[in-house]
Order: structure tokens, then C-alpha cells, then sequence
């Protein structure tokens, strides 16, 4: 028998093998152990140093730890779309995806899936492996993830942890995520760009500006810049946010980041003494931008 505390949650069940094993408890992830994949491919969309020319070679997962009310992946996330695989299998997806020239491997959503996904990067691969993640991490967890992951793109979503409550079911998330990113920071180091502006080893730092919430996103900042000199981490201020999943449930956050809301956020991130990362133009919150799960190179 074998407990499962790989995330924060500490469910502390039995999970099944497999979603058809009628043994075991599933936990908050509503997963079993063995891998769920909702699509793979090369992936135009993430930060330019991952996504280059080429393309992120993006595994998404099914499932998640977390439950965020207004996810984009909300068909995959919340509601099971996906398909189950071995890990032999995820290895060979790993090497169609490089084949097809893929800059790095990219692993979404991939926490409650950990002990598959170690497996799978029992042999190193050779180009980076990105750990894509909403940030809600137990460090036993990361620790076992050092020498197999290059590249930590974690989200840090709330420094408001009664809106971490409310919108993704994540007690104490800031101590929590803050704890991880230092973690992931001392496994990886300064962050490094090859000759062709792609990363190679580093943290990227996510943020997602919600509508209503800019005090939240000035303290995400706030902390960035106090806990991280320029050279040693990325920071993406992200602006794609449209109400997905059950988002209209929740009127205030029914709607999409005004121009206005936007522009303040930028300011106060260009005021501060961040220096490294990315922003995204207001084009960015559109429904374009939402994989297609469809079961694509699974």
C-alpha cells in the first residue's frame, strides 16, 4: 500500500494504478498513478526563450492538484479528458516530440503524475526537461525532481491567501509557492540563455494578472524583487486571462482584465527592480490562445 502525499494536500490515500482499478482512493487530483495525457505537441505560445523556432515540446496532463474556478485547461484539469498511458509510452512520446525538433520537453500540470514522470526521465534526455507547474509544490517532491528537471516555470498566482481559498481550493498558497520557487531557484541556479536566446537551465516565474486583483499582483511582485537580483530568475507578467471553467459562477472575476488594469500592473513591474522577463500585449487574452485537446500526439 502505498500513501500518496506527493503535493500539498496530503491527501494521504491509497491512489489506484489506474482509473479502472477498483482498489485505492483517489484524493484531490481525482487521479489514479499511472499518467493521463490530454495532447502533445510543439507549442508556439510559452515564453520566447522555451518556445524559440521550433517549439516547446508540451506534454499536458490531465488532472490537477489544484482547482482553479477559472482555468483555461478547465476540460483537462476538472473534468478528465485524456488518455491513460504507460510510462514507457510517455518515454516515447518525449522522442517523437524531439524528433520533430522540439527545444525542450514540457511538462503541464504534471505534480500529481510525479512518481510516473521520474520514471520516465530515468534516462537523461538531451535537450531540457520544463517543469510547468501551478506552483502549489510540497519540497519533498521538488527535491526528488533535482538533476532530472533543467527548467522550473512555475506560476505564483495569489499572495492573497483567502482569494487562493476561494478560486483554487489552496490553503496557505504564497508560503507554500514562495518555499517551492527558493527551492527550485537552489536546484537550477541563475538562469542561462544559449547563443539563440533559449533557456538552458533557470526559473521563469509566472504571474497572471485577474481582474479586480492588483493589490495581489503588486505584492507577487513586491516579493520577486526582494527575494531575487537581476540574473537570477524570470519574471512573466501574463495578461490572458478570459473567465474559463466555472468563472461565472464568481461575477467579479466574469470578465477579462481592463486596458487600465493592465497598464497599472505593467507600471508597477517596471517601476520595481525586476529587470528580467517578459510581458504579453492585451491580444494575448483570447480564446486562440487555449490548446486544443484533442488527444494529438498521445
Amino acid at each position: 500500500m502505498t500513501y500518496c502525499y506527493v503535493c500539498p494536500h496530503r491527501c494521504g490515500v491509497d491512489r489506484p494504478e489506474n482509473m479502472a482499478d477498483t482498489n485505492g482512493m483517489f484524493g484531490s487530483c481525482g487521479c489514479g498513478m499511472q499518467p493521463i495525457v490530454a495532447c502533445a505537441g510543439l507549442h508556439m505560445w510559452e515564453e520566447p526563450c522555451i518556445s524559440g523556432t521550433r517549439g516547446s515540446g508540451t506534454v499536458f496532463f490531465s488532472g490537477c492538484n489544484l482547482h482553479c474556478v477559472f482555468c483555461q485547461n478547465y476540460d483537462i484539469s476538472c473534468e478528465g479528458f485524456g488518455k491513460e498511458i504507460t510510462v514507457a509510452r510517455l518515454r516515447e512520446i518525449y522522442q517523437e516530440l524531439i524528433a520533430k525538433g522540439a527545444h525542450n520537453i514540457n511538462l503541464v500540470t504534471p505534480t500529481h503524475f510525479t512518481e510516473a514522470i521520474i520514471q520516465s526521465l530515468d534516462t537523461p534526455l538531451p535537450v531540457p526537461v520544463v517543469y510547468n507547474t501551478s506552483g502549489f509544490e510540497a519540497q519533498d517532491t521538488l527535491r526528488r525532481l533535482q538533476g532530472k528537471v533543467q527548467i522550473y516555470l512555475p506560476d505564483l498566482k495569489y499572495a492573497d491567501d483567502m482569494a487562493a481559498i476561494k478560486y483554487s481550493n489552496a490553503p496557505y498558497y504564497f508560503r507554500i509557492a514562495t518555499e517551492g520557487i527558493k527551492e527550485m531557484y537552489r536546484q537550477v541556479g541563475d538562469y542561462d540563455l544559449d547563443g539563440d536566446g533559449l533557456l538552458t537551465k533557470g526559473v521563469v516565474i509566472r504571474h497572471l494578472l485577474l481582474p479586480g486583483m492588483l493589490d495581489n499582483t503588486k505584492r507577487v511582485i513586491d516579493w520577486v524583487a526582494k527575494t531575487f537580483k537581476p540574473g537570477q530568475v524570470l519574471f512573466s507578467l501574463m495578461h490572458q486571462y478570459i473567465p474559463c471553467g466555472r468563472a461565472a459562477d464568481y461575477p467579479e472575476i466574469n470578465r477579462k482584465v481592463t486596458d487600465e488594469e493592465y497598464a497599472e500592473a505593467e507600471a508597477y513591474l517596471m517601476a520595481s527592480s525586476i529587470e528580467d522577463g517578459f510581458v504579453q500585449e492585451g491580444e494575448a487574452a483570447c480564446e486562440d490562445f487555449v490548446p486544443c485537446f484533442d488527444g494529438t500526439g498521445v
